[in-house]
């Protein structure tokens, strides 16, 4: 493994795990209110996108995701009581269209279609938070997306191998996470803090 991978791991990991403080610092405070579906929905598909990197040998550009995965995980659980309550139709079809998704991903052997259909799924997760975020942009800590977007960003450079099934994945966060981050600063200017 060459060192530079190695530290770039580490960094990519520490600011994945930094970008979080904010958020749930925002989520006890009650100013932001986490979306229980995305938010499992990311976690799980974290979980699954680091050991399919890991088969794949992207070594220490996994690291983030993993961490991320962790924690996603504890975000939806606190969502139960500190999340958003007001869950719409639009919430279970995109919610309902994710779980659909990871049903035919476990059909496939394929661990390339695995990531493609990963992407997707997680793209899908997103709308119930892009829903909830345009109409109370407030909502969101925009600082945790920034962060998370940078650490991925850094991850991708720390990848040991880059294949298809190692970077699609972490491509598609960048580019969600941008677009959210891009509505939030535009919504935010819009509509004055409540």
């Amino acid at each position: 493994m060459v060192a530079y991978k190695l530290y770039l791991g580490i960094i990519s990991s520490v600011v994945a795990s930094l970008a979080y403080i904010p958020y749930f610092r925002d989520i006890f405070k009650g100013r932001t209110k986490p979306h229980v579906f995305s938010w499992f929905i990311w976690g799980l598909l974290a979980s699954i996108t680091f050991s399919a990197q890991l088969i794949k040998g992207a070594g220490p550009g996994a690291w983030a995701n993993g961490i991320t995965g962790l924690i996603c995980f504890i975000i939806a659980f606190l969502s139960f009581s500190h999340g958003e309550k007001k869950i719409v139709l639009f919430d279970w079809l995109a919610f309902s269209g994710a779980l659909l998704g990871l049903a035919l991903w476990a059909f496939t052997d394929n661990p390339l279609w695995a990531v493609i259909l990963a992407a997707f799924i997680d793209t899908l997760a997103y709308l119930p938070t892009f829903r909830k975020a345009y109409l109370n942009p407030y909502e969101e800590t925009m600082v945790s997306f920034i962060l998370t977007t940078a650490g991925i960003m850094i991850s991708l450079l720390a990848l040991q191998s880059y294949n298809p099934v190692t970077w699609i994945y972490p491509v598609c966060l960048v580019c969600s996470n941008s677009i959210f981050i891009t509505m939030l600063f535009i919504r935010r200017r819009a509509i004055a803090r409540p």
